[in-house]
């Protein structure tokens, strides 16, 4: 009987490009505003909306880890310093992030991903484990992620333990039968290994490894993950 019995996935960035995912919702979020609330617009231009955006973020460091909360907020506070009454402000920044809400998970994934989810399905529980905003019922992945703890979720972000912590207990499982699977060296690997967790380092671009230790696998794709899911697991 193999000894890994649970496996976490990173999302952003490891089984899709979130850059061009964001920029796409940004971009349709502010194309909404425009047509609904053109002084908005014509008040805060695209550098001038993320300069209000870093100024919400240093301003409320109690939802910092919550990226919707944030972005709800400052939708509100663009509203308001455009001219708009408050009950406008809130029900404009609801109605324009959930058009942002719609975009952010609508995503390309990475060749290979979902038919490798897919066969790794029946073997092992998957969990995923996000700081981003993504849904994965809007995303089709509800019947593949028995789980899914996000940084607004849990009430911190990774590199925090919390959500490795969380995933672990939720399963029922010791660290050493899981395996983190993720792009981020700090707050995939790095943190996974802080709580004992084994790791695989989704690393597409080729980059160089900087942190004192390494993960105990890396793939550039997920055409080989089973295979080595498999080698790990059997020691």
């Amino acid at each position: 009987m193999s000894r890994i019995k649970l496996l976490t996935f990173d999302l952003d960035d490891t089984l899709w490009d979130v850059a061009t995912v964001i920029r796409r919702a940004d971009r349709e979020m502010m194309v909404w505003l425009a047509a609904n609330y053109p002084a908005l617009v014509a008040q805060f231009d695209q550098a001038a909306f993320f300069a209000l955006r870093r100024e919400v973020h240093a301003q409320n460091p109690d939802i910092r880890h919550d990226l919707g909360a944030l972005r709800l907020r400052t939708l509100e506070l663009a509203l308001l310093r455009s001219g708009h009454d408050e009950a406008t402000a809130q029900r404009g920044a609801a109605d324009a992030f959930a058009v942002f809400f719609q975009w952010r998970n609508t995503v390309d994934f990475f060749p290979g991903v979902i038919e490798t989810l897919q066969q790794l399905r029946p073997h092992y529980t998957l969990y995923a484990l996000s700081n981003g905003g993504a849904d994965i019922a809007h995303m089709g992945l509800a019947s593949i992620f028995s789980l899914h703890l996000s940084a607004a979720s849990v009430g911190a972000a990774k590199p925090d333990p919390a959500m490795y912590v969380q995933a672990l207990q939720h399963a029922g499982v010791d660290a050493e039968q899981a395996i983190h699977i993720g792009d981020h060296p700090e707050e995939d690997i790095a943190a996974a290994q802080s709580v004992g967790m084994k790791t695989i380092w989704v690393n597409r671009q080729g980059r160089e490894w900087v942190l004192p230790q390494r993960a105990d696998a890396e793939i550039g794709d997920f055409e080989g993950l089973p295979a080595l899911i498999a080698q790990i697991a059997g020691g």
